[in-house]
């Protein structure tokens, strides 16, 4: 089941020549709604530094069905689609909030990697046992 990651709005600014938001802007409040569901799944901040742990991106891909303008307000919608003992497979649903319409899809594949020696690492039991609640109860742990 998906939770709610993102809220914003488009800024003119972030339009480019043709006048709507640049693909730019999709990828980082994409980015930021990432940052979110890793901490519904315990990884947060302080996760990160005192394990030594990070993330890397293997994967994505975007898809851009509607065009957004300056003064949209956006949500983003994220769910965990797979977790394998290294690597998390998910999906951010992007809307326009006002019209409710799905404006974009990415979905993206990470690996949990140690940050001194720069290879991929297994989750911990507790984000996996984070991962499993998560998953079957449709909703992020608090």
């Amino acid at each position: 089941m998906a939770i709610e990651t993102y809220r914003g709005v488009v800024y003119p600014w972030q339009l480019d020549h043709m006048d709507h938001m640049n693909v730019q802007f999709y990828t980082a409040r994409f980015d930021e709604a990432t940052w979110h569901l890793f901490a519904a799944l315990g990884m947060n901040t302080d996760y990160f530094k005192t394990n030594r742990r990070g993330m890397a991106a293997l994967e994505q891909r975007t898809l851009y069905r509607k065009e957004l303008h300056a003064g949209a307000l956006i949500r983003i919608s994220s769910e965990l689609l797979e977790m394998k003992p290294k690597t998390i497979r998910f999906l951010h649903r992007m809307y326009e909030t006002g019209s409710g319409e799905e404006v974009a899809t990415s979905e993206l594949v990470g690996a949990h990697i140690d940050t001194d020696a720069r290879r991929s690492v297994p989750f911990p039991a507790e984000v996996v046992k984070r991962q499993a609640s998560f998953v079957g109860s449709g909703a992020a742990p608090a």
